[in-house]
């Protein structure tokens, strides 16, 4: 029930993070980068429909598409976190209406219309959900043909930032472009440090006091492995080990304390697998 709520807690906040995002600085600006929420920026422009509108309509279809082709284990998360996106939007529209941007400063706008979806976004790939959209269509591309989806969902975000260019002005495209182009990449940056650990690999005489402190104070595991040190010949011990940034923090200022004389060998990693990380 614990995990339950957490990731409940995490679906609900990230996808109102998004929300706040899309509708405060990507639909005021008109940036046509994203997806649904792009396209619905340029449908907006030549029908009665609002941005918000589209996204509720065309989600929901699609989302009604997906249950059909994909079947009742369709990504629950995907459904739970699309609805709310799309509610979220339009009461948003209704509450709040804009007719302008927040700000004369198009940089920052762009910059908050492309950190706090990525954000939210980076936080739903991390828990095993999305918030629907082309990712629908992905899921249904991936099913029944062996399409690349990366490039194709890449292809379609392109052509409809480049319809921008068109629809709105240069300046706007331009805009749209750099949001297309630094979005994925902080995507990527967000989930790497959601995700990050300290890879420990400690070269000592003694392991056992540095294993305990792992084990009772960490609550932590780790592997010893028999080793020699190539210069002086003599036995050593490695002791192999993941942590959290602060648990990292703990176990480098004991070893500096206790074990003044051991190797220390500390790097950055965001794939780490196994019980007390990720599953499979």
């Amino acid at each position: 029930m614990k995990a339950k709520f957490k990731n409940f807690t995490l679906l609900t906040v990230s996808t109102l993070i998004m929300s706040v995002g899309i509708y405060f600085f990507k639909f005021a600006n008109n940036f046509t980068f994203g997806g649904i929420t792009g396209l619905a920026v340029l449908v907006a422009r030549f029908s009665p429909l609002s941005a918000s509108d589209f996204t509720f309509i065309a989600n929901m279809l699609l989302l009604l598409v997906g249950l059909i082709i994909l079947g009742k284990k369709f990504a629950l998360k995907t459904a739970y976190s699309s609805i709310l996106l799309s509610v979220s939007l339009s009461v948003l529209e209704r509450i709040y209406p804009m007719s302008h941007p927040l700000t004369d400063q198009p940089i920052l706008e762009l910059i908050f219309a492309i950190v706090l979806p990525a954000f939210g976004s980076a936080i739903l790939f991390n828990i095993g959900a999305s918030s629907g959209g082309t990712d629908v269509i992905a899921m249904i591309l991936k099913k029944y043909s062996s399409v690349d989806i990366g490039k194709a969902l890449l292809i379609s975000d392109f052509f409809i930032t480049l319809a921008g260019f068109f629809v709105f002005d240069i300046k706007t495209g331009l805009f749209s472009f750099l949001g297309l182009i630094m979005r994925s990449t902080l995507i990527d940056s967000f989930i790497e440090s959601l995700n990050r650990s300290k890879y420990f690999n400690v070269v000592c005489s003694n392991p056992k006091p540095i294993c305990d402190f792992i084990k009772e104070k960490l609550h932590r595991s780790a592997t010893i492995v028999l080793a020699q040190g190539a210069f002086s010949g003599e036995d050593k011990y490695m002791i192999l080990t993941v942590l959290s940034p602060a648990e990292a923090v703990k176990l480098r200022n004991f070893i500096k304390t206790t074990s003044p004389d051991a190797f220390l060998l500390i790097s950055n990693t965001s794939e780490i697998i196994g019980k007390g990380f990720h599953s499979v």
